[in-house]
């Protein structure tokens, strides 16, 4: 795969779709922002993972990525996330989707720890109408959860990922022998019979709905496998177990949707939807506001519970006087490097990510106040001002109607979450309401009071001027982080901080900020590792624009183990230490007591890792490597003289590599060594290669009868076989009466001089 394909940014797709950042990342896939250049609208691109694309089971992963498309696509419903298009880039499947302004619901959940009846309820009516859409065309989600919910900037839920989904006919839990979904989500029939229904995204919901309200799930474990036995074999409490005082009609729908057995359930998310609409007219306005206080506030609390739409939560440490409390959300600490200012994101990839595949949240919600300060009111006679107890902030509580405008009409939209007014607050709510009255008008006349002094201050004697150009109006101070403790008298760092804790206090300062990331072995991922100015209580100065600047810890930097490493042929394979310290280890050890030698291996190259090759891991991760003492030195055996099976073994014993021929010779004895390409006694390694010539013995002919035979021509017969030819006798006729030797007979005498053969001739 190209590194383009890789890295899309800044690249057009088909010529249509101009890729802007990556927002999202996911098991599966990466979700970017991009430009419809053709429609001239912003949407999502889903593009699946390299590694997948390019692995054994690509044909899995593509029909499943183009399952959701097919799935999402056959459903026509505003709380679905919606697909506009597919295709191929670059050998990668991709969805083009929906671009979602918002956050997940997972990320309210972490923010708010528990959401009255109301809230609670509103999320689930709109979830059951998505649902429902999808069941109508035979469509099983199969892994509802909060990250799967996305909330987009008018609060309105939109559900996503769909690469579960399945037909209803065909759904079934597992495909490939792995459990698909999450364990504290799964109805007990996905676990134990394998089977994805209706009523098991019913249950999903169920779950979600418990947590809304209880602040966790009702089944918990560290263990995934202890989680799914409570789901098989343990009916889900009711929600009222842990939140005394909640109507029992809410807490019986509840435990209709997470009912143990299939059939005791709704038959599928349309059912649910209507009788959640047949019971919520009947909640009157104590239902509707009750919330369950989060562990932390209830210690504050005289009630275990409180009705409320938003709980009394300790507030925190109040700012400057001065200043303005913003409506800034913290956020997750983006993975990517980057930089962060308040109100708005910088950092690529700084969204909240979320942690399933598909999730396509893009961007922050438009500003939400966190539940510490007082929501925006839209509606004045739809709003109770409640009083907390002593100690506390008292805070306004907006319980406008939820149906948007801009939202086309479902049959959720027409729940009756209701409206306060004088006319149905409670009594006591009433009392308060009146009571406050005077106390805003003793507020504006403090106000109005304040500002006259300023005034004539300024136009005195400048006493303002220099508050506001030179004294504690000039600047802003650095808060003390809530997790580090500070010793009077003592120089405080906020090092070591939680960032996405500071980052909230820093927001309810309206202290101005940026933030970068830097690996560290020492400060723990998210924490704070700096700042400028660095101790609490510096003055960071409000002129020129002028801001705190945060160095946020990304962790111990991590390191790639070359995948080649073990690969003697390969670069990395001839020097695996060099390669290590090039992929940025630095805490690797070679251990020389284990190194051996070896015929295959060559010298230097790897014997073995304590990590696997491909590993990603700490930078500073401990890594051991055995390196090989490639073939051993060895000295050339004498095998001159010997036989041959005498000088094989002696080779063989050297591991030594042997070839050999054959050759005549007058002295050596057939079967034995005449000569070997090494001289004894040099040094060799194994594996080095040694030619032998064998002796056959002294060379043999045939030597003919040529009595009677001319003497010329016998003497020629016998020269041309290697002889030499002597002549004796009378010589008269010139025929050969006798010869010295007939049959087979050395050519050569053990001096290599020729063999004489005497001829008589008369």
């Amino acid at each position: 795969m190209s590194e383009a394909a890789a890295t899309p940014e800044g690249q057009t797709i088909e010529g249509r779709y101009r890729v802007i950042r990556r927002i999202a990342e996911g098991g599966m896939a990466t979700v970017y922002e991009a430009v419809d250049e053709r429609l001239e609208r912003t949407v999502a691109i889903k593009i699946m993972h390299t590694q997948l694309a390019q692995g054994a089971h690509r044909a899995q992963f593509v029909e499943r990525f183009r399952r959701e498309a097919k799935s999402a696509a056959s459903i026509a419903n505003p709380h679905i996330v919606q697909v506009y298009d597919t295709g191929e880039f670059n050998g990668l499947d991709y969805l083009v989707m929906e671009y979602v302004h918002g956050v997940n619901l997972r990320h309210d959940m972490n923010l708010q720890g528990t959401f009255s009846v109301r809230e609670t309820l509103r999320v689930i009516s709109e979830t059951l109408d998505g649902l429902a859409a999808a069941h109508r065309v035979g469509v099983v989600h199969r892994d509802i959860k909060p990250e799967n919910i996305l909330l987009n900037d008018r609060g309105h839920v939109q559900i996503t990922d769909f690469g579960l989904a399945k037909a209803a006919s065909q759904a079934t839990l597992s495909s490939t022998g792995m459990l698909l979904g999450t364990a504290a989500y799964l109805a007990p029939e996905m676990i134990e019979n394998n089977q994805a229904t209706k009523q098991g995204d019913l249950y999903s919901v169920g779950i979600m709905a418990w947590e809304m309200l209880a602040g966790d799930v009702p089944f918990t474990s560290d263990n995934p496998v202890t989680m799914v036995f409570k789901h098989v074999h343990e009916d889900v409490p009711s929600v009222a177990t842990v939140c005394p005082g909640i109507d029992p009609r809410v807490a019986a729908f509840i435990a209709h949707l997470t009912a143990r057995a299939v059939n005791d359930r709704p038959a599928d998310a349309a059912d649910a939807l209507h009788e959640l609409q047949q019971f919520t007219p009947q909640l009157d306005m104590a239902a509707w506001q009750y919330r369950k206080l989060p562990d932390d506030a209830r210690q504050d609390a005289h009630e275990s519970t409180v009705p409320a739409l938003v709980g009394t939560i300790p507030a925190p440490p109040a700012p400057p006087a001065t200043q303005v409390l913003p409506n800034t959300v913290p956020d997750t600490v983006p993975d990517t490097a980057g930089s962060e200012e308040n109100g708005s994101t910088t950092a690529a990839g700084a969204t909240p990510v979320p942690s399933t595949p598909g999730a396509a949240v893009t961007t922050p919600l438009a500003p939400v106040p966190p539940v510490q300060n007082t929501p925006v009111v839209t509606d004045q006679t739809a709003t109770q001002v409640i009083t907390s107890q002593p100690g506390s902030t008292t805070q306004s509580i907006d319980l406008a109607a939820v149906s948007d405008p801009d939202m086309p009409s479902s049959p959720s939209h027409n729940l009756p979450f209701p409206t306060i007014s004088a006319q149905n607050m409670p009594h006591s709510a009433q009392h308060n309401a009146q009571v406050d009255r005077p106390r805003k008008s003793h507020k504006a006349l403090i106000i109005t009071l304040v500002v006259a002094l300023v005034v004539a201050l300024c136009a005195g004697g400048g006493g303002g001027a220099w508050w506001y150009y030179l004294g504690p109006g000039s600047y802003w101070t650095v808060p003390q982080p809530t997790d580090v403790t500070c010793v009077q008298g003592e120089a405080c760092s906020t090092a070591g901080a939680s960032w996405s804790t500071y980052k909230s206090t820093l927001n309810v300062a309206n202290i101005p900020f940026k933030v970068s990331q830097q690996y560290s072995d020492d400060v723990a991922q998210g924490a704070i590792i700096t700042t400028s100015p660095k101790n609490v209580g510096d003055h960071i100065s409000k002129r020129n624009n002028d801001h705190l600047s945060v160095v946020v810890s990304r962790g111990v930097k991590p390191a790639t183990v070359p995948s080649d490493i073990d690969d003697p042929n390969s670069a990395n394979g001839k020097d695996p230490l060099a390669a290590l310290q090039a992929a940025g280890f630095t805490n690797v050890t070679r251990d020389e007591s284990q190194e051996q030698y070896s015929q295959t291996l060559p010298e230097g190259t790897l014997q073995s890792i304590s990590v696997e090759p491909g590993a990603t891991l700490p930078h500073n991760e401990k890594i051991t490597v055995v390196l090989s003492k490639g073939p051993m030195p060895v000295a050339m055996p004498d095998v001159v003289g010997k036989t041959q099976d005498e000088a094989m073994a002696a080779l063989n014993e050297a591991k030594l590599k042997v070839t050999t021929s054959e050759a005549y010779d007058d002295k050596v004895p057939a079967g034995s060594v005449v000569s070997a390409s090494v001289n004894a006694g040099s040094q060799l390694h194994w594996g080095d290669a040694v030619s032998l010539v064998i002796s056959k013995g002294p060379e043999m002919a045939n030597v003919p009868n040529v009595v009677g035979q001319n003497k010329d021509a016998a003497t020629k017969t016998l020269q041309a076989l290697g002889f030499d030819v002597k002549t004796t006798g009378l010589n008269i006729l010139g025929l050969v009466q006798q010869q010295s030797a007939t049959g087979q007979t050395r050519l050569r005498d053990e001096n290599g001089k020729k063999t004489v053969i005497t001829l008589t001739v008369v």
